[in-house]
Protein backbone atom coordinates (compact mmCIF):
# COMPACT_ATOMS: atom_id res chain seq x y z
CA UNK A 1 0.00 0.00 0.00
CA UNK A 2 1.43 3.34 -1.13
CA UNK A 3 -0.21 6.47 0.47
CA UNK A 4 0.44 10.54 -0.65
CA UNK A 5 1.51 11.49 2.11
CA UNK A 6 5.37 12.25 3.61
CA UNK A 7 7.32 15.21 5.52
CA UNK A 8 6.10 17.70 2.71
CA UNK A 9 2.43 17.53 4.20
CA UNK A 10 3.39 18.95 7.82
CA UNK A 11 3.77 22.15 7.51
CA UNK A 12 0.63 22.66 9.68
CA UNK A 13 1.74 19.87 11.81
CA UNK A 14 4.69 19.25 14.21
CA UNK A 15 7.57 18.19 12.00
CA UNK A 16 8.15 14.41 12.47
CA UNK A 17 5.12 12.59 12.19
CA UNK A 18 5.93 11.01 9.43
CA UNK A 19 9.26 9.60 10.84
CA UNK A 20 6.74 8.45 13.33
CA UNK A 21 4.53 6.45 11.22
CA UNK A 22 7.38 4.47 9.56
CA UNK A 23 8.81 3.52 13.11
CA UNK A 24 5.16 2.59 14.37
CA UNK A 25 4.04 0.14 11.56
CA UNK A 26 3.36 -3.26 11.81
CA UNK A 27 2.51 -2.27 15.50
CA UNK A 28 -0.46 -3.87 17.08
CA UNK A 29 -3.47 -3.39 14.99
CA UNK A 30 -7.60 -4.31 15.91
CA UNK A 31 -7.04 -7.90 14.85
CA UNK A 32 -3.33 -8.02 15.82
CA UNK A 33 -2.33 -7.82 19.36
CA UNK A 34 1.54 -7.25 18.14
CA UNK A 35 4.17 -6.88 16.05
CA UNK A 36 5.26 -10.32 17.28
CA UNK A 37 1.57 -11.56 16.28
CA UNK A 38 1.98 -10.26 12.31
CA UNK A 39 5.97 -11.46 12.37
CA UNK A 40 4.27 -15.22 12.94
CA UNK A 41 1.47 -14.61 10.66
CA UNK A 42 3.48 -13.91 7.83
CA UNK A 43 6.13 -16.49 8.74
CA UNK A 44 3.56 -19.22 7.63
CA UNK A 45 3.47 -17.36 4.15
CA UNK A 46 7.37 -16.95 4.26
CA UNK A 47 6.55 -12.76 4.15
CA UNK A 48 8.67 -10.19 5.20
CA UNK A 49 7.65 -6.58 6.16
CA UNK A 50 8.88 -2.70 5.45
CA UNK A 51 7.68 0.75 5.99
CA UNK A 52 9.24 3.07 4.07
CA UNK A 53 8.65 6.80 4.65
CA UNK A 54 9.85 9.51 2.07
CA UNK A 55 8.64 13.04 1.07
CA UNK A 56 6.06 12.56 -0.48
CA UNK A 57 5.28 9.12 0.26
CA UNK A 58 4.89 6.30 3.05
CA UNK A 59 5.00 2.22 1.85
CA UNK A 60 3.71 -0.50 3.79
CA UNK A 61 5.66 -3.39 1.62
CA UNK A 62 4.81 -7.01 2.00
CA UNK A 63 7.00 -9.90 0.28
CA UNK A 64 4.89 -13.44 0.86
CA UNK A 65 4.30 -16.82 -1.12
CA UNK A 66 1.19 -15.93 -3.91
CA UNK A 67 -1.07 -18.26 -2.07
CA UNK A 68 -1.20 -15.80 0.93
CA UNK A 69 -2.60 -13.15 -1.10
CA UNK A 70 -6.10 -12.86 1.15
CA UNK A 71 -3.89 -12.81 4.70
CA UNK A 72 -1.38 -9.98 3.08
CA UNK A 73 -4.05 -7.80 2.15
CA UNK A 74 -5.84 -8.21 5.30
CA UNK A 75 -3.10 -7.49 7.27
CA UNK A 76 -2.22 -4.41 5.08
CA UNK A 77 -5.77 -2.92 5.42
CA UNK A 78 -5.36 -3.78 9.00
CA UNK A 79 -2.03 -1.95 9.71
CA UNK A 80 -2.70 1.36 7.17
CA UNK A 81 -5.99 1.58 8.55
CA UNK A 82 -6.41 0.36 11.88
CA UNK A 83 -3.22 0.55 14.09
CA UNK A 84 -3.72 0.83 17.86
CA UNK A 85 -1.12 2.97 18.46
CA UNK A 86 -0.34 2.23 22.28
CA UNK A 87 1.59 4.75 24.81
CA UNK A 88 4.19 1.81 24.68
CA UNK A 89 4.60 1.44 21.41
CA UNK A 90 4.78 5.50 21.03
CA UNK A 91 6.95 5.35 23.79
CA UNK A 92 9.58 3.01 22.84
CA UNK A 93 9.23 4.62 19.02
CA UNK A 94 10.50 8.12 20.88
CA UNK A 95 13.37 6.00 21.82
CA UNK A 96 14.22 4.68 18.88
CA UNK A 97 13.96 7.82 17.21
CA UNK A 98 15.88 9.77 19.45
CA UNK A 99 18.55 6.61 19.02
CA UNK A 100 18.47 7.43 15.48
CA UNK A 101 19.22 10.96 15.70
CA UNK A 102 22.71 10.34 17.81
CA UNK A 103 23.45 7.75 15.26
CA UNK A 104 22.54 10.15 12.42
CA UNK A 105 25.03 12.49 13.57
CA UNK A 106 28.03 10.27 14.17
CA UNK A 107 27.90 8.78 10.94
CA UNK A 108 31.18 8.99 9.12
CA UNK A 109 28.66 8.96 6.06
CA UNK A 110 26.75 12.07 5.97
CA UNK A 111 25.19 11.63 2.99
CA UNK A 112 21.53 11.71 4.66
CA UNK A 113 22.37 14.87 6.37
CA UNK A 114 23.64 16.60 3.68
CA UNK A 115 20.32 15.51 1.85
CA UNK A 116 18.12 17.02 4.30
CA UNK A 117 20.05 20.32 4.25
CA UNK A 118 20.31 20.97 0.68
CA UNK A 119 16.49 19.93 0.54
CA UNK A 120 16.29 22.70 3.56
CA UNK A 121 18.60 25.19 1.67
CA UNK A 122 16.46 24.45 -1.85
CA UNK A 123 13.05 24.62 -0.74
CA UNK A 124 12.96 27.07 2.30
CA UNK A 125 10.17 26.14 5.18
CA UNK A 126 8.55 25.01 2.45
CA UNK A 127 7.11 21.18 1.24
CA UNK A 128 10.16 18.84 -0.30
CA UNK A 129 12.31 21.36 2.43
CA UNK A 130 10.28 20.21 5.46
CA UNK A 131 13.00 18.14 7.84
CA UNK A 132 12.26 14.38 7.03
CA UNK A 133 13.52 13.37 10.57
CA UNK A 134 11.92 14.06 13.58
CA UNK A 135 13.13 17.30 15.33
CA UNK A 136 14.33 15.87 18.75
CA UNK A 137 12.48 18.63 20.50
CA UNK A 138 9.25 17.41 18.55
CA UNK A 139 9.76 13.76 19.95
CA UNK A 140 7.74 14.18 23.57
CA UNK A 141 4.70 16.16 21.56
CA UNK A 142 3.90 13.80 19.34
CA UNK A 143 0.97 11.53 20.36
CA UNK A 144 -1.65 9.45 19.52
CA UNK A 145 -4.03 12.62 19.29
CA UNK A 146 -1.26 14.04 16.40
CA UNK A 147 -1.23 11.62 14.68
CA UNK A 148 -4.77 10.93 14.23
CA UNK A 149 -5.38 14.33 13.37
CA UNK A 150 -2.77 14.07 10.92
CA UNK A 151 -4.30 10.57 9.72
CA UNK A 152 -7.43 11.40 9.45
CA UNK A 153 -6.42 14.04 6.97
CA UNK A 154 -3.83 12.19 4.88
CA UNK A 155 -5.10 8.29 4.95
CA UNK A 156 -7.77 8.77 3.08
CA UNK A 157 -8.91 6.79 -0.37
CA UNK A 158 -8.09 9.03 -2.81
CA UNK A 159 -4.57 9.07 -1.99
CA UNK A 160 -4.12 5.71 -1.28
CA UNK A 161 -2.69 2.88 -4.13
CA UNK A 162 -2.52 -0.24 -3.62
CA UNK A 163 0.03 -2.26 -5.99
CA UNK A 164 1.19 -5.95 -6.34
CA UNK A 165 4.05 -8.11 -8.37
CA UNK A 166 3.53 -11.91 -9.34
CA UNK A 167 -0.02 -12.12 -8.60
CA UNK A 168 -3.17 -12.07 -11.17
CA UNK A 169 -5.07 -8.37 -11.05
CA UNK A 170 -8.09 -9.75 -10.48
CA UNK A 171 -7.27 -11.75 -7.73
CA UNK A 172 -5.74 -8.05 -6.03
CA UNK A 173 -9.11 -6.62 -6.60
CA UNK A 174 -11.18 -8.86 -5.17
CA UNK A 175 -9.12 -8.84 -1.68
CA UNK A 176 -9.12 -5.01 -2.15
CA UNK A 177 -12.81 -4.90 -2.02
CA UNK A 178 -13.10 -7.53 0.42
CA UNK A 179 -10.75 -6.06 2.82
CA UNK A 180 -10.44 -1.99 1.84
CA UNK A 181 -13.54 -1.10 0.59
CA UNK A 182 -15.92 0.85 3.07
CA UNK A 183 -13.47 0.04 6.17
CA UNK A 184 -13.75 2.75 9.17
CA UNK A 185 -10.32 3.58 9.81
CA UNK A 186 -9.89 3.60 13.73
CA UNK A 187 -9.74 7.51 13.60
CA UNK A 188 -12.80 7.80 12.18
CA UNK A 189 -13.87 8.80 8.84
CA UNK A 190 -14.63 12.71 9.61
CA UNK A 191 -14.43 15.22 7.14
CA UNK A 192 -10.51 15.98 5.62
CA UNK A 193 -10.02 19.87 6.41
CA UNK A 194 -6.73 20.21 6.15
CA UNK A 195 -5.09 18.53 3.24
CA UNK A 196 -1.89 20.76 2.27
CA UNK A 197 -1.40 21.31 -1.80
CA UNK A 198 0.94 23.67 -1.57
CA UNK A 199 3.23 23.58 -4.67
CA UNK A 200 7.02 23.32 -3.85
CA UNK A 201 8.59 26.80 -4.30
CA UNK A 202 11.90 26.86 -4.72
CA UNK A 203 14.08 29.71 -3.42
CA UNK A 204 17.83 28.64 -3.14
CA UNK A 205 20.02 29.50 0.15
CA UNK A 206 22.91 27.99 1.93
CA UNK A 207 22.41 25.74 5.21
CA UNK A 208 25.95 25.54 7.17
CA UNK A 209 26.32 23.65 9.79
CA UNK A 210 30.02 24.16 11.32
CA UNK A 211 30.96 20.23 12.73
CA UNK A 212 34.00 18.94 13.91
CA UNK A 213 34.65 16.13 11.42
CA UNK A 214 38.43 15.19 12.51
CA UNK A 215 37.19 11.99 14.97
CA UNK A 216 34.07 10.85 12.96
CA UNK A 217 35.76 7.08 12.67
CA UNK A 218 37.71 5.69 15.31
CA UNK A 219 38.75 2.60 13.72
CA UNK A 220 42.08 0.88 13.06
CA UNK A 221 41.84 3.29 10.08
CA UNK A 222 40.86 6.45 10.64
CA UNK A 223 38.64 8.92 7.66
CA UNK A 224 40.66 12.08 7.42
CA UNK A 225 39.13 15.43 8.51
CA UNK A 226 36.62 16.23 5.65
CA UNK A 227 34.41 19.42 4.65
CA UNK A 228 31.42 18.22 2.51
CA UNK A 229 29.82 20.64 0.18
CA UNK A 230 26.34 19.76 -2.07
CA UNK A 231 26.05 22.56 -4.89
CA UNK A 232 21.99 21.95 -6.31
CA UNK A 233 20.33 23.78 -8.47
CA UNK A 234 16.41 23.13 -9.27
CA UNK A 235 15.81 20.91 -12.36
CA UNK A 236 12.37 19.55 -13.20
CA UNK A 237 9.53 17.49 -11.88
CA UNK A 238 9.39 13.40 -12.71
CA UNK A 239 5.96 14.44 -14.82
CA UNK A 240 7.70 17.06 -17.45
CA UNK A 241 9.49 15.90 -20.30
CA UNK A 242 12.46 17.53 -19.11
CA UNK A 243 12.86 14.75 -16.81
CA UNK A 244 14.14 12.39 -19.28
CA UNK A 245 17.40 14.55 -20.29
CA UNK A 246 18.10 15.58 -16.66
CA UNK A 247 18.18 11.93 -15.87
CA UNK A 248 20.50 11.28 -18.82
CA UNK A 249 22.87 14.70 -17.68
CA UNK A 250 23.20 12.58 -14.15
CA UNK A 251 23.92 9.52 -15.71
CA UNK A 252 26.50 11.27 -17.79
CA UNK A 253 27.73 13.36 -14.48
CA UNK A 254 28.15 10.41 -12.81
CA UNK A 255 31.16 9.93 -10.16
CA UNK A 256 31.51 8.76 -7.02
CA UNK A 257 33.65 8.62 -4.17
CA UNK A 258 37.29 7.54 -3.27
CA UNK A 259 35.70 4.15 -1.10
CA UNK A 260 32.70 3.69 -3.03
CA UNK A 261 31.97 -0.28 -4.01
CA UNK A 262 33.40 -1.51 -7.47
CA UNK A 263 36.08 1.30 -7.39
CA UNK A 264 35.43 4.60 -8.20
CA UNK A 265 33.07 6.23 -9.06
CA UNK A 266 29.56 4.76 -11.09
CA UNK A 267 31.28 4.73 -14.46
CA UNK A 268 35.27 5.40 -15.50
CA UNK A 269 34.18 7.23 -18.12
CA UNK A 270 31.50 9.98 -16.45
CA UNK A 271 32.44 13.59 -16.33
CA UNK A 272 32.74 14.20 -12.74
CA UNK A 273 35.39 10.88 -12.38
CA UNK A 274 37.24 12.10 -16.17
CA UNK A 275 37.43 15.81 -15.03
CA UNK A 276 37.88 15.88 -11.05
CA UNK A 277 38.90 12.62 -9.47
CA UNK A 278 41.07 12.06 -12.09
CA UNK A 279 42.67 15.23 -12.10
CA UNK A 280 42.86 16.05 -8.30
CA UNK A 281 44.02 13.06 -6.20
CA UNK A 282 43.32 15.47 -2.89
CA UNK A 283 39.25 15.09 -3.43
CA UNK A 284 37.92 12.32 -1.93
CA UNK A 285 34.07 12.54 -3.58
CA UNK A 286 32.49 13.93 -6.34
CA UNK A 287 29.08 12.48 -7.26
CA UNK A 288 25.76 13.66 -8.92
CA UNK A 289 22.50 13.08 -7.53
CA UNK A 290 19.28 13.67 -9.16
CA UNK A 291 15.70 13.89 -6.62
CA UNK A 292 12.35 14.46 -8.25
CA UNK A 293 9.16 14.96 -7.00
CA UNK A 294 6.10 15.86 -8.58
CA UNK A 295 6.14 19.13 -8.71
CA UNK A 296 9.78 19.98 -8.51
CA UNK A 297 13.71 18.44 -8.85
CA UNK A 298 16.49 19.03 -7.76
CA UNK A 299 20.23 18.21 -9.25
CA UNK A 300 23.14 18.60 -7.20
CA UNK A 301 27.00 17.20 -6.64
CA UNK A 302 27.92 16.80 -3.41
CA UNK A 303 32.29 16.57 -3.03
CA UNK A 304 34.53 16.30 -0.25
CA UNK A 305 38.11 17.38 0.31
CA UNK A 306 40.26 18.28 3.25
CA UNK A 307 38.87 21.41 4.61
CA UNK A 308 41.94 23.80 3.42
CA UNK A 309 40.81 22.49 -0.08
CA UNK A 310 37.12 23.90 0.67
CA UNK A 311 37.59 27.07 -2.20
CA UNK A 312 39.12 25.06 -5.06
CA UNK A 313 36.75 21.93 -4.07
CA UNK A 314 33.85 24.31 -4.91
CA UNK A 315 35.30 26.07 -7.44
CA UNK A 316 36.08 22.57 -9.48
CA UNK A 317 32.28 21.77 -8.99
CA UNK A 318 30.85 25.17 -9.85
CA UNK A 319 33.27 24.93 -13.29
CA UNK A 320 31.59 21.58 -13.97
CA UNK A 321 28.15 23.30 -13.55
CA UNK A 322 29.05 25.22 -16.19
CA UNK A 323 30.48 23.26 -18.86
CA UNK A 324 27.23 21.08 -18.59
CA UNK A 325 25.84 23.78 -20.77
CA UNK A 326 29.09 23.41 -23.44
CA UNK A 327 29.71 20.68 -26.09
CA UNK A 328 28.30 17.29 -25.34
CA UNK A 329 30.21 14.89 -27.35
CA UNK A 330 28.21 12.18 -29.33
CA UNK A 331 30.40 9.30 -27.55
CA UNK A 332 29.58 10.35 -24.30
CA UNK A 333 25.40 11.17 -24.88
CA UNK A 334 25.12 7.89 -26.01
CA UNK A 335 27.30 5.91 -23.34
CA UNK A 336 25.24 7.55 -21.01
CA UNK A 337 22.04 7.06 -22.76
CA UNK A 338 23.24 3.26 -22.78
CA UNK A 339 23.46 3.46 -18.94
CA UNK A 340 20.68 4.61 -18.11
CA UNK A 341 18.59 2.13 -20.01
CA UNK A 342 20.94 -0.98 -18.30
CA UNK A 343 20.39 0.55 -15.10
CA UNK A 344 16.40 0.92 -15.26
CA UNK A 345 16.56 -2.65 -16.77
CA UNK A 346 18.59 -4.47 -14.20
CA UNK A 347 16.43 -2.82 -10.94
CA UNK A 348 13.68 -3.77 -12.88
CA UNK A 349 14.29 -7.24 -12.82
CA UNK A 350 13.72 -7.36 -8.99
CA UNK A 351 10.54 -7.58 -7.75
CA UNK A 352 10.15 -5.20 -4.78
CA UNK A 353 11.74 -2.14 -7.57
CA UNK A 354 8.63 -3.20 -10.15
CA UNK A 355 5.92 -2.71 -7.00
CA UNK A 356 7.53 0.51 -6.14
CA UNK A 357 7.96 1.55 -9.93
CA UNK A 358 4.01 0.34 -10.45
CA UNK A 359 2.81 1.87 -7.05
CA UNK A 360 4.61 5.41 -7.53
CA UNK A 361 3.39 6.34 -11.20
CA UNK A 362 -0.07 5.50 -10.58
CA UNK A 363 0.01 6.94 -7.26
CA UNK A 364 1.49 10.28 -9.49
CA UNK A 365 -0.08 9.98 -12.73
CA UNK A 366 -3.07 6.99 -12.54
CA UNK A 367 -1.06 5.36 -15.20
CA UNK A 368 2.46 3.35 -15.43
CA UNK A 369 4.58 4.12 -18.47
CA UNK A 370 6.19 0.73 -19.53
CA UNK A 371 10.05 0.35 -19.25
CA UNK A 372 9.91 -0.25 -22.89
CA UNK A 373 8.80 3.59 -23.41
CA UNK A 374 10.44 4.86 -20.99
CA UNK A 375 13.94 3.42 -23.16
CA UNK A 376 12.10 4.90 -26.40
CA UNK A 377 12.11 8.39 -24.72
CA UNK A 378 15.70 7.71 -23.62
CA UNK A 379 16.71 6.99 -26.77
CA UNK A 380 15.46 10.74 -28.43
CA UNK A 381 17.37 12.71 -26.28
CA UNK A 382 19.81 14.39 -28.26
CA UNK A 383 22.76 17.20 -26.95
CA UNK A 384 20.50 20.20 -27.57
CA UNK A 385 18.19 18.59 -25.28
CA UNK A 386 20.78 18.50 -22.19
CA UNK A 387 21.64 22.21 -23.36
CA UNK A 388 18.82 23.59 -23.01
CA UNK A 389 17.79 21.90 -20.03
CA UNK A 390 20.89 22.97 -18.61
CA UNK A 391 20.69 26.19 -19.60
CA UNK A 392 17.38 26.56 -18.03
CA UNK A 393 18.49 25.91 -14.60
CA UNK A 394 21.64 27.66 -14.38
CA UNK A 395 19.02 30.83 -14.43
CA UNK A 396 18.20 29.71 -11.07
CA UNK A 397 19.80 30.71 -7.70
CA UNK A 398 21.64 27.61 -6.03
CA UNK A 399 20.86 26.00 -3.32
CA UNK A 400 23.75 25.04 -1.21
CA UNK A 401 24.68 22.60 1.47
CA UNK A 402 28.42 22.91 3.49
CA UNK A 403 29.06 20.55 6.42
CA UNK A 404 32.35 20.72 8.54
CA UNK A 405 35.41 22.69 8.66
CA UNK A 406 33.77 26.03 6.91
CA UNK A 407 36.92 28.34 7.64
CA UNK A 408 37.68 28.80 3.60
CA UNK A 409 33.98 28.14 2.50
CA UNK A 410 33.64 31.31 -0.05
CA UNK A 411 30.29 33.46 0.16
CA UNK A 412 26.94 32.25 -0.77
CA UNK A 413 27.51 35.04 -3.03
CA UNK A 414 30.70 34.18 -4.61
CA UNK A 415 29.48 30.73 -5.21
CA UNK A 416 26.28 32.31 -7.29
CA UNK A 417 28.26 34.71 -9.23
CA UNK A 418 30.22 32.14 -10.32
CA UNK A 419 27.56 29.99 -11.56
CA UNK A 420 26.84 32.88 -13.90
CA UNK A 421 29.74 33.49 -15.08
CA UNK A 422 31.34 32.26 -18.44
CA UNK A 423 34.12 30.02 -16.79
CA UNK A 424 32.31 29.17 -13.49
CA UNK A 425 35.29 30.74 -11.81
CA UNK A 426 34.92 32.05 -8.16
CA UNK A 427 36.03 36.26 -7.82
CA UNK A 428 38.88 36.25 -6.98
CA UNK A 429 39.72 37.61 -3.29
CA UNK A 430 42.16 40.60 -2.70
CA UNK A 431 44.16 40.75 0.20
CA UNK A 432 45.06 43.78 1.26
CA UNK A 433 48.25 43.79 2.99
CA UNK A 434 49.39 47.08 5.15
Amino acid sequence: VLINSGSRHEAKYLSGISHFLEKLAFSSTAQFGSKDEILLTLEKHGGICDCQASRDTIMYAVSADAKGLDTVVNLLADVALQPRLSDEEIEMTRTAIRFELEDLNMRPDPEPLLTEMIHAAAYRDNTVGLNRFCPVENTDKIDREVLHSYLRNYYTPDRMVLAGVGIEHEQLVECAKKHLLGVEPVWGSGQTKDVDRSVAQYTGGIVKVEKDMSDVSLGPTPIPELTHIMIGLESSSFLEEDFIPFAVLNMMMGGGGSFSAGGPGKGMFTRLYLNVLNRHHWMYNATSYHHSYEDTGLLCIHASADPKQVREMVEIITREFILMAGAVGEVELERAKTQLKSMLMMNLESRPVIFEDVGRQVLATNTRKLPHELCALISQVKSSDIKRVVTKMLHKKPAVAALGDLTDLPTYEHIQAALSSKDGRLPRMYRLFR
